[in-house]
């Protein structure tokens, strides 16, 4: 090992310098400031936990981006945390048991084993908020408002979301009655896209031919909301709850009409995160990122697992991808004092800086000057007071 890859991060790890770090922490403040006015309370939840609590309920794919330790005083595994959303549904349900609705909102570092495909790296910052206790239509209306909230605050100018609801796939193959080997096969097959594969898997497994087709139908089901006609037509002869996933699906996308101008499109089988939603799920885009910025969806009863099951909903996002949709904002300056250790100096400094300032003051010895530290003024004694002058390029050399 050379002395340069000592100081090597590892893959999907990164670092971030000014001024991104500046932006990030100008965009965390904008939005829990934002969620917060929408009715949301901070949570900060640990970054590791007994591994038995972390990854309860939530299937294989969290554990397999799990980093994974052994706490030094117990003796039990432990878990760094790699998604926040378990985390928070657990406060709900054990920590906070409220009573009625619950708004809560989030933004901390977590961890992953692997660099997640959809959001880059392995060290995201997520920021998200969460709502538990109720089931309606409107407390899905309200995550996805805010999710595109979120993401106009972060200068997004053109967003494209996609909606779905896992509902549809799950009713129709419980109305099957697939064994668990079939239903992984058919899976597979429209988690591909592969009308090839789904027409094999489909005519292997299901006898029913009106079942059948409405399975077909999923695989061709995606585009504008044109094809919510379709599906109605479609799945005319499905289980109820497919009707009432479809009625949702209408009712959602006449809201976000109403308030955004953004562009829709469906997909009635996108299974992203099958083992963990239970209702409408979305995702947003933007031009130039290949993965969706913001994602979520309704995923009930996730409290159970902690003794108490709740109706929830909510989204996350990457902080580090939502502050590259803007330039970091242009430095506001700063004042240039001189290294004297002087009482009026210090007490004029000290004023400054209580005013919100950046004041900078040179230390002795000292071979950089204002210019390297972007300061636009300077602190100069004048007429018996300390008095601050612009800083020309003369007087910055």
């Amino acid at each position: 090992m050379t002395i340069a890859d000592r100081w090597l991060l590892p893959d999907g790890m990164d670092e971030v310098l000014p001024p991104q770090a500046s932006r990030m922490e100008e965009l965390r403040r904008a939005l829990l400031d934002l969620y917060h006015r929408w009715g949301y309370d901070q949570v900060m939840p640990p970054p590791v936990e007994f591994l038995d609590s972390l990854l309860t309920g939530t299937g294989t794919d969290l554990d397999l981006q799990t980093f994974k330790l052994t706490d030094q005083l117990t003796g039990r595994m432990m878990g760094a945390s790699a998604d926040v959303t378990p985390q928070v549904a657990r406060m709900d349900a054990h920590s906070l048991k409220r009573q009625g609705p619950v708004r809560l909102c989030y933004c901390t570092n977590v961890l992953r084993a692997k660099a997640d495909q959809h959001q880059g790296g392995r060290s995201p910052v997520q920021v998200g908020v969460e709502l538990f206790g109720h089931a309606g239509l409107e407390s899905d209306s309200e995550i996805i408002h805010l999710a595109l909230a979120s993401l106009k605050a972060a200068g997004a100018d053109e967003i494209h979301l996609a909606l779905g609801h896992i509902g549809i796939y799950r009713s129709l193959v419980e109305a099957a009655a697939l064994s668990s080997e079939q239903e992984s096969a058919l899976f597979e097959a429209l988690a591909l896209k592969s009308p090839g594969q789904l027409a094999t898997q489909v005519n292997a497994s299901v006898s029913d031919p009106v079942l059948a087709d409405m399975l077909m139908a999923l695989g061709e089901l995606h585009g504008d909301a044109s094809i919510l006609s379709d599906a109605y037509e479609r799945f005319a002869g499905a289980p109820a709850p497919v009707k009432a996933a479809l009625d949702q699906l209408q009712a959602l996308y006449k809201g976000v009409l109403a308030r955004f101008n953004v562009s829709l499109y469906f997909d009635l089988a996108e299974l992203r995160g099958y083992q963990y939603h239970t209702g409408m799920m979305f995702a947003a885009y933007v031009p130039g990122y290949g993965h969706a910025l913001a994602k979520g969806g309704r995923y009930d009863d996730t409290g159970r697992a902690f003794g108490r099951a709740r109706p929830a909903t909510g989204f996350s996002m990457d902080l580090k991808q939502l502050a590259s949709l803007a330039l970091a904002s242009p430095s506001q300056g700063a004042i240039w004092a001189p290294a004297q250790e002087q009482e009026s100096l210090n007490a004029a400094i000290a004023a400054l800086r209580e005013q919100g300032e950046r004041v900078i003051q040179a230390l002795p010895g000292q071979r950089t000057g204002p210019a390297e530290h972007s300061c636009d003024r300077r602190l100069e004694f004048i007429d018996g007071r300390w008095q601050i002058t612009a800083l020309t390029q003369e007087t910055s050399a």
